[in-house]
């Protein structure tokens, strides 16, 4: 409301309809180029996902990471279940792109006395 009123009283009443004519015919300029660009950008690039699915990736990139992951477990998992349908020796799986991770190391419970006490706890 604060911005309304200074508006109204810099630009006057006479000239506010001229000044939100310009900005919107200057907004809907803008949104055709859009729409111009992308059907563009979507006749070169067809496999390219919609504008939506890129603000999502770009929001959240790891629920990306997670449905990628999810689709190529998805994958496998027909692989081998097409595999043992048929009863075919499979060729060795590829290594995964992603090592599993390493577990953390154990820690020394008060019972064990087969390893030494731990120098940082002191």
């Amino acid at each position: 409301m604060v911005i309304v009123g200074v508006v109204l009283l810099l630009m006057g009443p006479d000239k506010l309809p001229e000044v939100a004519h310009k900005l919107g015919s200057t907004w809907r300029a803008i949104k055709n180029l859009q729409e111009k660009v992308e059907s563009e950008i979507r006749e070169a690039i067809p496999d390219l996902p919609s504008t939506g699915d890129i603000a999502r990736i770009a929001r959240s990139p790891v629920n990306l990471l997670n449905q990628l992951a999810d689709r190529v477990d998805a994958k496998e998992a027909a692989e081998r279940l097409s595999a043992t349908t048929n009863e075919t020796v499979s060729e060795e799986a590829p290594p995964p792109l992603v090592s599993p991770p390493v577990p953390p190391p154990r820690m020394a419970s008060t019972n064990d006395a087969s390893l030494p006490p731990d120098p940082s706890l002191n």
